[in-house]
């Protein structure tokens, strides 16, 4: 039996592979994976059997592959996985490739890769991952677009800037643990009536249907009809599915590594995808986010980390969290 690096009860901290540790958990014994693996090239954090410095794109591929298969045990069937990855490409715009200084320039701090396609190009990672996964098993529910409002400027002059990753929501079965109403959004300015609610027609005067619209495109379905109808195009009194681009602005973290995601994509991952109570476990725990949005929501935690520097800030951060929360309800108790 493994031994835990550190928990306090409520959240639970391992130190190692993420692979070896998630082969060591019970089967079934996570209800929610909400993670951000280290991306392919961009760091090397001089960690042995780091992930994200693999020869080949290819062979980092394969690593999560094997990773999430074993993640794939650990998940309960009716669990949720919401995967965060970024892209990058073969060589910079000045020409440095992956693994190799063209310039010689400066030291190589990439892996040494073997492309099969010339530099410049734009290597599709997060999607290498996603479809290998859904080979593997998984099924692909939603590819969702994490947009970054305030990203960082790219001193490029021959693309555009890169402002967004990717975020995959994966499950085990068709049926599983979701709840819409937990991340609805609040309704902003004039909702236009949804074509359902016009009969099929596609004209409308103002967004609206009326006897004018009638007179063009004809009356709507019979009465039998209207009730399904009404009830499919009338606005959720909950608020509005938030839809697969979400607009997060980054949160910097000096005390964490550079790649730390804003705690509130766990925040809504959680929310949606784990059932009251439910574990939460992330395989790449980095600086905790993962954890303190499970905190923040009443989940227990399970994380894992490669790097013990990580692991101790990971549970630095778990613990100022705990004692501001235990602070705040001193105050107000």
């Amino acid at each position: 039996m493994m031994q835990p690096y550190w928990t306090n009860g409520q959240a639970t901290l391992y130190l190692g592979d993420a692979q070896e540790m998630l082969a060591e958990l019970p089967a079934g014994s996570a209800d929610c994976i909400v993670t951000s693996p280290p991306y392919y090239g961009p760091r090397d954090y001089g960690v042995p059997g780091q992930y994200g410095q693999e020869p080949t794109p290819a062979e980092y591929v394969e690593t999560l592959r094997q990773t999430f298969s074993q993640a794939r045990r650990v998940l309960a069937d009716d669990g949720t996985l919401w995967l965060n990855l970024g892209d990058c490409y073969a060589a910079n715009s000045d020409g440095w490739a992956r693994g190799r200084d063209y310039n010689e320039r400066q030291p190589a701090t990439r892996p040494a890769s073997r492309l099969s396609v010339p530099p410049k190009n734009l290597l599709g990672m997060p999607w290498r991952v996603a479809l290998a996964l859904q080979e593997d098993g998984w099924i692909l529910r939603n590819a969702i677009v994490w947009h970054k409002p305030n990203a960082m400027p790219q001193s490029v002059l021959d693309r555009v800037s890169t402002r967004y990753e990717m975020i995959f929501l994966l499950v085990k079965q068709r049926r599983y643990w979701f709840d819409l109403d937990a991340i609805r959004e609040s309704y902003t300015g004039d909702r236009p009536v949804p074509r359902r609610a016009r009969g099929g027609c596609s004209r409308a005067i103002d967004g609206k249907y009326t006897p004018e619209v009638d007179a063009i495109c004809g009356k709507r379905h019979g009465a039998a009809m209207m009730a399904t109808g009404r009830r499919h195009a009338a606005a959720n009194e909950r608020g509005r599915n938030p839809g697969d681009v979400w607009s997060i602005s980054t949160r910097p973290l000096r005390a964490a590594h550079f790649a730390a995601f804003p705690i509130d994509i766990p925040l809504r991952a959680i929310a949606a995808g784990c059932r009251l109570g439910g574990t939460v476990i992330d395989p790449f725990a980095g600086a905790a986010t993962t954890a303190l949005a499970a905190r923040q929501l009443g989940r227990p935690f399970v994380g894992i980390e490669i790097n013990e520097g990580f692991c101790d800030l990971a549970r630095a951060r778990i613990l100022a969290a705990t004692a501001q929360a235990q602070g705040e309800e001193t105050e107000t108790g």
